[in-house]
């Protein structure tokens, strides 16, 4: 068995991390984590962990459910592995794309594999594309999405994605690759009156389709909550009215549920609060809890029809993967469906989101704290300086470096956001218990984040 040292060195010296500077984390090492079990971790040197953001906002059904191990192991047993290619296919990953189509809004019909929510959202770009080139309307080719969105980080997708860090060196956005503000209430020029944020997004995506012509443009992509952005929450209305809109100028929808979906917001999926039926939504993290690769396309009969009947129907539709519709995967989708449903845990999270609200809004009155956000157990708290001018930190001060170091010797763990934002996403098992433990842990890294002097002096 290799030492803790050795692995580390193997890390620094082979292994590139997913957004990340490399020499910071070389400098820094690797955080091995050993086991998991339910909200908590372990790590190689033994230290308990409270996950606050199950994973990377995804195993919602918490660590070490046996039942989602014996489904992948049984299933590995009878069929490891499944081409979708030349007409073959899988028991299990037949039975989740009818699964997930029952659960979902009523316009999605048709689901399409992928590993992850990045590729989900890159083969809905091509199936977009490929449906207006059959309509005979191969101008369209122009993408809308919002300011501090994320729809992943593919070659294309990066794209639409918002975040400047995922542009840099990268040659993206492309031409026709566009973006709208957000309805970021904390920090809109139109204030924090929900009608106001609701009514200049519809300005704003109106005005961008009018500058780049109605037939122009193919589809407007969005999160229900921008996640990666900030945990920026619109107000209620806010995605049915970009969804009449979109059909208004006659554009297509996508509902990014990447982190949503699954319960992460109440419901299954977030955009049946107001009874939005996009024309593609696209779904990964908690479709398996985190427990094996799988996202997901789901998409409209018409748009699928339209690509398999239109003119030069009898070709074949170039989009594929290898690992497409894995059984493995697909066998622990339906297990942690299942748990979700039968098992209880969309109920639980239900039950206990009150609670996890009513401690996000507790922590306003911490000196660090200026804004707090949620839905369901979705959330985030926003630090800043000045709690009147809503005035945020000097980024050279780097507090979500010292905030995630101090918070992970004190136990817990969420994510810091570059920008200050303090990201929360629980596991849908947290028990009010651990919410106690998570804010209880949260206020003292805070307190001795003030206590930094250079914090305190920054602190007006």
């Amino acid at each position: 068995m290799m030492t803790k040292s050795h692995l580390a060195d193997l890390d620094r010296r082979h292994l590139i991390h997913p957004v990340t500077n490399f020499r910071a984390h070389e400098q820094k090492g690797v955080t091995i984590l050993q086991s998991g079990e339910g909200s908590w971790l372990e790590d190689s040197n033994g230290n308990r962990l409270l996950d606050g953001f199950a994973g990377l906002w995804c195993v919602n059904v918490g660590y070490g459910q046996q039942s989602v191990v014996q489904a992948a192991m049984e299933q590995m047993q009878r069929l490891p592995y499944a081409t979708g290619y030349f007409s073959f296919g899988s028991e299990p990953a037949i039975q989740l794309a009818a699964r997930l189509v029952e659960l979902s809004p009523a316009s999605l019909q048709r689901v399409y594999f992928s590993l992850g929510g990045s590729d989900a959202i890159d083969a809905a770009i091509r199936y977009i594309t490929h449906y207006y080139n059959t309509l005979g309307q191969p101008q369209r080719k122009h993408f809308i999405a919002l300011e501090r969105g994320y729809h992943g980080s593919t070659a294309v997708g990066a794209g639409l994605t918002g975040l400047p860090a995922f542009h840099y060196n990268f040659d993206v956005p492309r031409e026709n690759q566009h973006h709208i503000p957000c309805p970021y209430a904390y920090r809109s020029p139109v204030g924090d009156d929900p009608a106001a944020l609701i009514a200049e997004s519809v300005r704003q995506l109106r005005s961008k389709v009018e500058a780049l012509g109605a037939d122009n443009v193919a589809a407007f992509f969005c999160e229900p909550i921008m996640g990666s952005g900030g945990v920026v929450v619109p107000p209620a209305g806010w995605l049915r009215a970009m969804q009449d809109t979109c059909r208004e100028l006659g554009i297509l929808m996508l509902v990014d549920e990447v982190i949503t979906g699954f319960g992460r917001t109440g419901p299954m999926f977030a955009c049946t609060d107001e009874g939005v039926e996009p024309d593609m939504m696209t779904v990964a993290k908690g479709l398996t809890s985190g427990y094996a690769p799988m996202g997901a396309l789901l998409m409209s009969e018409e748009i699928y029809a339209t690509i398999a009947d239109g003119p030069g129907g009898d070709r074949l539709v170039g989009h594929g993967q290898t690992y497409s519709a894995h059984p493995v995967s697909a066998a622990v989708g339906l297990e942690v469906l299942r748990l979700y449903l039968e098992g209880g845990m969309l109920a639980q999270g239900q039950a206990v989101a009150p609670y996890f609200s009513e401690h996000l809004q507790a922590m306003l009155q911490h000196p660090l704290v200026g804004d707090a956000r949620s839905r369901g157990l979705l959330g985030a708290l926003e630090l800043v300086a000045d709690k009147r001018t809503r005035a945020p930190f000097d980024p050279a001060l780097k507090l979500n470096e010292r905030l995630s170091r101090i918070a992970y010797e004190n136990g817990i763990i969420f994510r810091a956001f570059a920008d200050n934002i303090l990201g929360f996403a629980p596991a849908l098992c947290f028990s009010e218990s651990e919410f106690d433990f998570l804010f209880e842990r949260l206020t003292l890294s805070l307190d001795e984040l003030l206590e930094q002097s250079d914090v305190l002096r920054a602190v007006t």
